[in-house]
Protein backbone atom coordinates (compact mmCIF):
# COMPACT_ATOMS: atom_id res chain seq x y z
CA UNK A 1 0.00 0.00 0.00
CA UNK A 2 1.27 3.46 -0.87
CA UNK A 3 1.96 5.85 2.00
CA UNK A 4 -0.17 8.97 2.35
CA UNK A 5 1.21 12.47 1.67
CA UNK A 6 -0.58 15.62 2.84
CA UNK A 7 0.83 18.89 1.46
CA UNK A 8 -0.28 22.36 2.47
CA UNK A 9 -0.24 25.12 -0.13
CA UNK A 10 -0.28 28.50 1.59
CA UNK A 11 -0.64 30.33 -1.74
CA UNK A 12 0.11 34.08 -1.34
CA UNK A 13 -0.62 34.17 2.36
CA UNK A 14 1.44 34.51 5.51
CA UNK A 15 3.53 36.83 7.60
CA UNK A 16 6.54 36.27 9.83
CA UNK A 17 4.58 36.26 13.09
CA UNK A 18 1.64 34.15 11.91
CA UNK A 19 3.99 31.78 10.09
CA UNK A 20 6.02 31.24 13.25
CA UNK A 21 2.94 30.21 15.23
CA UNK A 22 1.74 27.84 12.52
CA UNK A 23 5.12 26.26 11.81
CA UNK A 24 5.87 25.80 15.51
CA UNK A 25 2.56 24.00 16.00
CA UNK A 26 3.22 21.68 13.09
CA UNK A 27 6.80 20.97 14.12
CA UNK A 28 5.86 20.18 17.72
CA UNK A 29 2.62 18.28 17.16
CA UNK A 30 3.05 16.28 13.96
CA UNK A 31 4.43 12.84 14.62
CA UNK A 32 2.92 10.78 11.82
CA UNK A 33 2.86 7.02 11.98
CA UNK A 34 5.45 6.01 9.40
CA UNK A 35 2.71 5.64 6.80
CA UNK A 36 1.91 9.28 6.15
CA UNK A 37 3.96 12.42 5.65
CA UNK A 38 3.16 16.10 6.10
CA UNK A 39 4.64 19.02 4.17
CA UNK A 40 3.99 22.71 3.54
CA UNK A 41 4.70 24.69 0.37
CA UNK A 42 5.26 28.29 1.42
CA UNK A 43 5.82 31.58 -0.45
CA UNK A 44 9.45 31.93 -1.56
CA UNK A 45 10.31 34.75 0.91
CA UNK A 46 9.44 32.42 3.80
CA UNK A 47 11.52 29.40 2.75
CA UNK A 48 14.31 30.32 5.15
CA UNK A 49 11.79 30.65 7.98
CA UNK A 50 10.28 27.26 7.15
CA UNK A 51 13.74 25.70 7.01
CA UNK A 52 14.63 27.14 10.41
CA UNK A 53 11.37 26.13 12.07
CA UNK A 54 10.99 22.66 10.56
CA UNK A 55 14.55 21.31 10.42
CA UNK A 56 14.72 18.33 12.73
CA UNK A 57 10.94 17.87 12.73
CA UNK A 58 8.86 15.34 10.80
CA UNK A 59 7.36 18.07 8.58
CA UNK A 60 8.90 18.72 5.16
CA UNK A 61 8.70 21.96 3.21
CA UNK A 62 8.72 23.10 -0.39
CA UNK A 63 8.23 25.90 -2.89
CA UNK A 64 5.03 26.87 -4.70
CA UNK A 65 6.70 27.22 -8.10
CA UNK A 66 10.07 27.08 -9.84
CA UNK A 67 11.32 28.40 -13.15
CA UNK A 68 11.86 26.09 -16.08
CA UNK A 69 15.19 27.88 -16.55
CA UNK A 70 18.34 27.12 -14.56
CA UNK A 71 19.64 30.71 -14.57
CA UNK A 72 19.69 33.86 -16.66
CA UNK A 73 17.84 37.07 -17.45
CA UNK A 74 14.46 36.07 -16.02
CA UNK A 75 13.69 38.84 -13.56
CA UNK A 76 11.36 37.73 -10.81
CA UNK A 77 11.70 34.02 -11.52
CA UNK A 78 13.26 31.63 -9.02
CA UNK A 79 15.37 28.69 -10.12
CA UNK A 80 14.81 25.22 -8.70
CA UNK A 81 18.43 25.07 -7.54
CA UNK A 82 17.86 28.25 -5.53
CA UNK A 83 14.95 26.88 -3.53
CA UNK A 84 16.79 23.58 -3.10
CA UNK A 85 19.43 25.48 -1.13
CA UNK A 86 16.78 26.12 1.51
CA UNK A 87 16.36 22.41 2.14
CA UNK A 88 13.14 22.06 0.17
CA UNK A 89 11.94 18.57 -0.61
CA UNK A 90 9.04 19.54 -2.88
CA UNK A 91 8.10 22.08 -5.52
CA UNK A 92 4.60 22.63 -6.85
CA UNK A 93 4.40 23.05 -10.63
CA UNK A 94 1.40 23.72 -12.82
CA UNK A 95 -1.07 24.75 -10.14
CA UNK A 96 -4.30 25.79 -11.84
CA UNK A 97 -3.78 29.37 -10.68
CA UNK A 98 -0.42 29.44 -12.45
CA UNK A 99 -1.99 27.99 -15.59
CA UNK A 100 -4.93 30.40 -15.52
CA UNK A 101 -3.38 33.62 -14.24
CA UNK A 102 0.07 33.28 -15.80
CA UNK A 103 -0.79 31.39 -18.96
CA UNK A 104 1.43 28.42 -18.24
CA UNK A 105 1.05 25.76 -20.92
CA UNK A 106 1.40 22.00 -20.52
CA UNK A 107 4.87 22.31 -22.07
CA UNK A 108 5.98 24.95 -19.55
CA UNK A 109 4.62 22.94 -16.63
CA UNK A 110 6.40 19.84 -17.87
CA UNK A 111 9.67 21.76 -18.23
CA UNK A 112 9.30 23.04 -14.67
CA UNK A 113 8.79 19.49 -13.41
CA UNK A 114 11.98 18.46 -15.16
CA UNK A 115 13.89 21.44 -13.72
CA UNK A 116 12.75 20.49 -10.22
CA UNK A 117 13.99 16.93 -10.66
CA UNK A 118 17.36 18.11 -11.96
CA UNK A 119 17.74 20.24 -8.81
CA UNK A 120 17.00 17.24 -6.58
CA UNK A 121 13.46 18.29 -5.70
CA UNK A 122 10.31 16.22 -5.96
CA UNK A 123 7.91 18.02 -8.30
CA UNK A 124 4.24 17.95 -7.40
CA UNK A 125 2.71 18.38 -10.84
CA UNK A 126 -0.88 19.63 -10.77
CA UNK A 127 -3.52 18.64 -13.31
CA UNK A 128 -7.25 19.24 -13.50
CA UNK A 129 -10.21 20.31 -15.57
CA UNK A 130 -12.43 23.39 -15.47
CA UNK A 131 -16.18 23.17 -14.82
CA UNK A 132 -16.85 23.79 -18.52
CA UNK A 133 -14.54 20.96 -19.53
CA UNK A 134 -16.19 18.59 -17.06
CA UNK A 135 -19.65 19.49 -18.31
CA UNK A 136 -18.53 18.80 -21.89
CA UNK A 137 -17.29 15.36 -20.83
CA UNK A 138 -13.65 16.27 -21.43
CA UNK A 139 -12.23 15.50 -17.98
CA UNK A 140 -10.35 12.35 -18.95
CA UNK A 141 -8.89 13.87 -22.09
CA UNK A 142 -7.74 17.02 -20.28
CA UNK A 143 -6.01 15.33 -17.35
CA UNK A 144 -4.49 12.67 -19.64
CA UNK A 145 -3.02 15.38 -21.86
CA UNK A 146 -1.63 17.26 -18.89
CA UNK A 147 -0.06 14.26 -17.17
CA UNK A 148 1.31 12.85 -20.43
CA UNK A 149 3.20 16.10 -20.99
CA UNK A 150 4.86 15.77 -17.60
CA UNK A 151 5.67 12.09 -18.14
CA UNK A 152 7.27 12.84 -21.50
CA UNK A 153 9.47 15.53 -19.94
CA UNK A 154 10.67 13.55 -16.92
CA UNK A 155 11.02 10.00 -18.23
CA UNK A 156 12.70 7.76 -17.20
CA UNK A 157 12.37 9.39 -13.77
CA UNK A 158 8.58 9.53 -13.62
CA UNK A 159 8.63 7.48 -10.42
CA UNK A 160 10.33 10.41 -8.63
CA UNK A 161 7.35 12.71 -9.17
CA UNK A 162 4.06 13.35 -7.38
CA UNK A 163 0.85 14.16 -9.25
CA UNK A 164 -1.95 16.27 -7.78
CA UNK A 165 -5.43 16.16 -9.29
CA UNK A 166 -7.20 19.41 -8.54
CA UNK A 167 -10.48 19.97 -10.36
CA UNK A 168 -10.40 23.71 -11.06
CA UNK A 169 -14.09 24.01 -10.20
CA UNK A 170 -13.40 22.79 -6.65
CA UNK A 171 -10.47 25.06 -5.73
CA UNK A 172 -11.40 27.67 -3.16
CA UNK A 173 -15.09 27.32 -4.00
CA UNK A 174 -16.19 25.13 -1.13
CA UNK A 175 -17.20 22.52 -3.69
CA UNK A 176 -15.39 19.21 -3.50
CA UNK A 177 -15.35 16.32 -5.92
CA UNK A 178 -17.09 13.37 -4.33
CA UNK A 179 -14.80 10.51 -3.33
CA UNK A 180 -16.16 8.54 -6.29
CA UNK A 181 -15.49 11.42 -8.71
CA UNK A 182 -11.96 11.81 -7.37
CA UNK A 183 -11.30 8.08 -7.61
CA UNK A 184 -12.54 7.99 -11.20
CA UNK A 185 -10.00 10.58 -12.31
CA UNK A 186 -7.22 9.18 -10.14
CA UNK A 187 -7.74 5.80 -11.79
CA UNK A 188 -7.22 7.43 -15.20
CA UNK A 189 -4.02 9.05 -13.96
CA UNK A 190 -2.83 5.78 -12.41
CA UNK A 191 -3.27 4.03 -15.74
CA UNK A 192 -1.21 6.66 -17.57
CA UNK A 193 1.51 6.40 -14.93
CA UNK A 194 1.46 2.60 -15.05
CA UNK A 195 2.05 2.75 -18.79
CA UNK A 196 5.18 4.78 -17.97
CA UNK A 197 6.31 2.12 -15.45
CA UNK A 198 5.46 4.40 -12.53
CA UNK A 199 2.25 2.92 -11.16
CA UNK A 200 3.23 3.64 -7.55
CA UNK A 201 3.57 7.40 -7.97
CA UNK A 202 1.69 9.24 -5.23
CA UNK A 203 -1.47 10.92 -6.57
CA UNK A 204 -2.94 13.63 -4.35
CA UNK A 205 -6.41 15.16 -4.47
CA UNK A 206 -6.71 18.93 -4.17
CA UNK A 207 -9.84 21.05 -4.05
CA UNK A 208 -11.51 22.32 -0.86
CA UNK A 209 -10.11 19.48 1.25
CA UNK A 210 -11.20 19.75 4.87
CA UNK A 211 -11.02 17.59 7.98
CA UNK A 212 -14.68 16.72 7.42
CA UNK A 213 -14.13 15.15 3.98
CA UNK A 214 -10.51 13.97 4.14
CA UNK A 215 -11.14 10.48 5.52
CA UNK A 216 -13.68 9.64 2.82
CA UNK A 217 -11.32 10.85 0.10
CA UNK A 218 -8.34 8.97 1.57
CA UNK A 219 -10.38 5.76 1.64
CA UNK A 220 -10.39 5.65 -2.17
CA UNK A 221 -7.84 3.16 -3.53
CA UNK A 222 -6.05 5.63 -5.80
CA UNK A 223 -6.18 8.73 -3.57
CA UNK A 224 -2.80 8.86 -1.84
CA UNK A 225 -3.25 12.08 0.09
CA UNK A 226 -4.16 15.71 -0.43
CA UNK A 227 -2.97 19.07 -1.64
CA UNK A 228 -4.60 21.38 0.90
CA UNK A 229 -5.18 25.09 0.29
CA UNK A 230 -6.93 27.36 2.76
CA UNK A 231 -7.28 24.70 5.44
CA UNK A 232 -3.48 24.40 5.66
CA UNK A 233 -3.34 27.89 7.19
CA UNK A 234 -5.20 26.60 10.27
CA UNK A 235 -2.95 24.35 12.34
CA UNK A 236 -5.83 22.50 14.00
CA UNK A 237 -7.59 21.80 10.71
CA UNK A 238 -4.41 20.85 8.86
CA UNK A 239 -3.31 18.44 11.56
CA UNK A 240 -6.75 16.84 11.58
CA UNK A 241 -6.53 16.34 7.82
CA UNK A 242 -3.11 14.78 8.23
CA UNK A 243 -4.47 12.34 10.79
CA UNK A 244 -7.70 11.54 8.91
Amino acid sequence: MRDKLIVGNWKMNGGLATNARLLDRLASEWRGDGKRALAVCVPTPYLAQAQSALTGSMVAWGAQDVSEHAAGAYTGDVAAAMVAEFGCRYALVGHSERRRLHGESDAVVAAKARAALVAGLTPIACVGETLEQRERGETEAVVARQVDAVIAAVEPETARTVIAYEPVWAIGTGRTASPAQAQEVHAVLRARLAAAHAKDVCILYGGSVKASNAAALFAMPDVDGALVGGASLDADEFLLIGRA
